[in-house]
């Protein structure tokens, strides 16, 4: 299978391409040339490129490297005939609670916004088209954590952070009241294994990608403590952040796990 991935020097990216290493790899990162004949032999693209701080300001930009290349991708891909996955964010659910695939959404940030718009072109251009002549299958990440997070800096998992405080200083800075934030944490590995599952199967539309369930962060920062015998700090929240901070996530992997014919533990 001859498969394109963008993003691939990010942290899903790499990981991606060691997932995917079985298969005919090309590779793309954001400015390179895109070339058009390439399409000619592809089976897939993979999208992973995006900007994906959710705290980025700049409008303009987020919308040129996140909306308007995906829109060229997606004609690419239905000009030559390929099928394509991307990577969406439950981000776009915002604060709300319900979080099934057809739940409200309420982006709270540039970056949200730029995954909402292209989750609705997605569902408006390919999606229940009979016409439609190829697969698109849009795979809404919930907080994906594990190797090569190193270059996020402020937007790596806690998992992340948490062990690099852990290991230089000693101490584990955390959120006040980070019992009460509850995220659904997911592996990239699964993640990976995931998306490689959804490659053998012939349906289109958007699923949420994560386990089903909840950890609080301030679990998470108590057992990287006990590990590194490091402490636990509380700090105040950024005011940039407080607004927009979603202090509940958990998919609802039930049209994911159909697909999947059971689990999405695989």
């Amino acid at each position: 299978m001859n498969i394109l991935i963008t993003g691939y020097k990010g942290f899903i990216g790499q990981n991606m391409v060691k997932a995917m290493a079985d298969h005919n790899l090309y590779l793309y990162e954001w400015g390179e040339v895109l070339d058009n004949k390439l399409f000619k032999k592809l089976d897939w693209v993979i999208h992973l490129g995006a900007i994906s701080s959710t705290t980025e300001t700049n409008v303009e930009k987020v919308y040129q490297q996140n909306v308007e290349f995906t829109l060229t991708l997606s004609l690419l891909c239905k000009q030559y005939s390929v099928n394509m996955q991307y990577a969406s964010s439950a981000s776009i659910y915002g604060l709300n609670l319900d979080f099934s695939e057809d739940a409200p959404k309420s982006p709270q940030s540039p970056y949200a916004w730029s995954k909402f718009i292209i989750d609705r072109y997605m569902e408006n251009t390919f999606f229940n088209k009979t016409n439609n002549d190829i697969i698109v299958q849009g795979l809404r990440y919930f907080n994906v954590y594990g190797p090569h997070e190193n270059h996020k800096e402020d937007q790596a998992s806690p998992y992340f952070k948490f062990e690099k405080q852990a290991k230089e200083t000693g101490v584990i800075k955390i959120f006040e009241g980070s019992e009460n934030y509850l995220r659904d944490f997911i592996h990239v590995d699964t993640v990976c294994k995931i998306h490689k599952a959804l490659l053998e199967k012939d349906v289109s539309g958007i699923f949420n990608v994560g386990m089903g369930d909840t950890k609080s962060f301030l679990n998470i920062a108590e057992e990287i403590a006990n590990k590194y015998n490091a402490k636990i700090m509380f700090i105040p929240m950024p005011e940039n952040i407080r607004k927009q901070y979603q202090t509940y996530t958990c998919a609802d992997v039930t049209k994911l796990n159909g697909v999947l014919n059971g689990s999405n533990n695989i």
